[in-house]
């Protein structure tokens, strides 16, 4: 029987994750949800039923079993409270919420005994990217030695036209705008899938290039991490710059940032460890080979293979219904989804106190 999935949210990218459902096999597009007035017109283009709100969809004869929470950063902890509390497993879109407060209280929320069978996964899609799954499993393998440290890159320039109207939000820190809780959210969940928690983070603002008013949100900012392995870390993110070092132009992920053509010149993450080193997304390890590690030696480069070319958002709702199924563990669960949000907020703080913080490793300490 095929799970019932609905789509909360007929925005950028809740038409995408309709598309996987309707493409997978074992799920069923069952309905879309929003109460724009174009929703109903991007339903019917979906061929599949419409309801204004997720009390009409719960009161309806067409209940998911899963509900994909596409809808503005500020509605996501209500929206999916909602779902949960009508019996819904949810995989929530990044970032888990706008607040911590409003985060922390959807993770107890779903921890209630009633509710703890459901599932409650983050949508942070690039775990699932071919090129982060090579470098995993490059660093699983061990073949790197023991990790030292990363440098990661998150850097290029955005139009005026990303700042307009309606979307005229993204210019305004206030109102979740800006390079950290848009942009970086992404990198640094990456960097915990990779490396694990980050219990420590320094920053420095970059020099803001862009006029205020009308722009007040962050623009970039230079990080140090410290992750409770010991693996340390700088990170550069900034939106106000042409360059191709950013994840969008190494890995062709989105459609909009045209990809560079030489992955080699855009790296965005370098791995650095006792016994070699790795360039994403060229995946270059190198190494001193089978000959006595020295600076004196030549260095080796090998080549690491993708393991396919599997879209992310597929793979991610794969892998959704397989938790729900319970054969596998959420690969980004409710708290780690928190998790990112909450370095983020501290990436915020050390901007603004110009002091490092500490971050806990349990996220709702």
């Amino acid at each position: 029987m095929s799970l019932k999935v609905a789509i909360i949210g007929a925005g950028l990218i809740g038409p995408r994750h309709a598309q996987s459902v309707i493409a997978n096999p074992t799920t069923e597009l069952i309905a879309l949800v929003d109460p724009a007035p174009t929703g109903e017109a991007t339903a019917t283009t979906l061929n599949t039923n419409f309801y204004p709100s997720v009390a009409a969809l719960l009161a309806s004869p067409h209940r998911p079993d899963a509900a994909i929470v596409c809808t503005p950063n500020h509605t996501h902890v209500p929206v999916a409270k909602e779902l949960l509390a009508g019996g819904i497993h949810v995989l929530l879109e990044k970032p888990v919420s706008d607040t911590l407060e409003t985060g922390r209280s959807l993770l107890e929320f779903a921890r209630a005994p009633e509710r703890s069978h459901l599932k409650l996964l983050v949508g942070h899609h690039r775990r699932f990217n071919p090129y982060v799954r090579a470098t995993k499993a490059v660093l699983e393998s061990g073949s790197l030695g023991r990790t030292i440290a990363v440098n990661g890159l998150w850097t290029l320039y955005k139009p005026d036209s990303y700042f307009a109207a309606p979307t005229d939000w993204r210019a305004s820190g206030a109102r979740g705008g800006g390079v950290i809780p848009i942009n970086l959210v992404h990198d640094i969940d990456l960097m915990h899938h990779l490396f694990g928690p980050i219990v420590r983070i320094q920053a420095e603002k970059t020099l803001p290039q862009r006029p205020s008013p009308p722009h007040d949100a962050d623009e970039g900012v230079a990080l140090t991490m410290r992750f409770a392995s010991g693996v340390v870390g700088t990170f550069l993110v900034c939106d106000a710059t042409p360059s191709a070092h950013n994840f969008e132009s190494g890995t062709g992920e989105n459609p909009m940032i045209p990809r560079a053509t030489d992955a080699s010149s855009s790296d965005f993450y370098r791995i650095f460890g006792s016994d070699a080193s790795l360039s994403v997304p060229d995946l270059t390890r190198w190494s001193y080979g089978s000959a006595e590690k020295s600076w004196a030696n030549p260095l080796v480069a090998e080549k690491i293979a993708l393991p396919d070319e599997e879209a992310p958002f597929d793979l991610q709702l794969a892998h959704f219904v397989d938790v729900i199924a319970g054969t596998v563990e959420p690969s980004c669960s409710g708290d780690e989804g928190l998790r990112a949000l909450i370095v983020c907020k501290a990436v915020q703080t050390a901007m603004q106190t110009g002091l490092p913080v500490d971050i806990p490793v349990d996220p709702l300490a």
